[in-house]
């Protein structure tokens, strides 16, 4: 491990990270699978969903390469990428305009609405409203399919509350029909107009508060099927919401993440093994 080395957590509606800044030098002790699961232990080490390395050398933009905490690379998550306009504000970079964020799924170009972050992502065209190729199991209504940087399914039910997130999010995320496995969405309609969204995620393998672009790919598949119509807006198992407002042209679907991202603390890697 990088001892004595600084970092930040973040935290994007409960999907949290721990940043690592390359101002403050290469990071490259980090940078191995081993290094990333015992930073991203819950109990034992900073506790995370991922790690994220934070590349503000270019003055053209941000690059960002982001690590599930099993320390497999993810080429995109929607959450760290709201949390890295929110740490480049912090850190002094000027987001007065349109901010460029290098990922590894291509270019995201972000923003602050109201001191909210907002992302735009790379087109979207990989959409299959109905996957048949997974039966859906009582109560389930629908699923459907979209690759969002990362492949998602998302799994219409009648409650979110009974949602079962772990045994049937493990056994949809590894099914032999997805060629590199999937996140998992259950979706169900609120009350109050919005959509509830619970995630079995890829790479964390298991349940997360929030997943940004699990809530793009469930907002395309929502408008897809009839469910939804302008931005949609959905609450996440943090509470906390996140907003995707879409523009289609003919096959391709260009999408807009709004959410709160924040600084949870700053702290450092401890320089002793004790």
């Amino acid at each position: 491990m990088d001892r004595g080395r600084r970092f930040y957590k973040m935290s994007g509606s409960g999907n949290d990270f721990v940043f690592f800044d390359e101002a403050d030098g290469a990071p490259d002790a980090l940078r191995n699978p081993s290094a990333i699961e015992a930073l991203c232990a819950r109990g034992t080490g900073v506790g995370a969903d991922g790690v994220v390395f934070f590349d503000r050398s270019d003055p053209a933009g941000i690059a960002i390469r982001y690590y599930n905490s099993d320390g497999s690379l993810g080429e995109l998550c929607g959450n760290a990428t709201l949390c890295t306009v929110r740490l480049a504000e912090l850190l002094g970079t000027p987001v007065d305009g349109d901010l460029r964020i290098k990922t590894d799924s291509g270019d995201v170009t972000g923003r602050l609405i109201d001191g909210v972050p907002e992302i735009d992502l790379e087109p979207v065209k990989d959409v299959s409203p109905d996957w048949s190729a997974i039966p859906p199991v009582a109560p389930e209504r629908r699923l459907g399919f979209a690759l969002v940087g990362v492949p998602h399914v998302a799994i219409e039910i009648p409650d979110i509350e009974t949602a079962d997130v772990i045994r049937r999010g493990s056994q949809v995320r590894r099914h032999k029909s997805l060629t590199h496995g999937a996140n998992v969405n259950f979706l169900a309609s609120a009350p109050d107009g919005r959509w509830a969204i619970r995630t079995y995620e890829r790479g964390v393998e298991g349940e997360t508060l929030a997943c940004g672009t699990g809530a793009v790919a469930a907002a395309i598949l929502l408008v897809s099927w009839k469910k939804a119509d302008g931005p949609v807006r959905l609450v996440t198992k943090s509470g906390r919401e996140l907003t995707v407002t879409l523009r289609r042209d003919g096959e391709l679907w260009h999408p807009s993440l709004r959410g709160s991202a924040e600084l949870v603390f700053t702290g450092e890697l401890p320089t002793s093994g004790a």
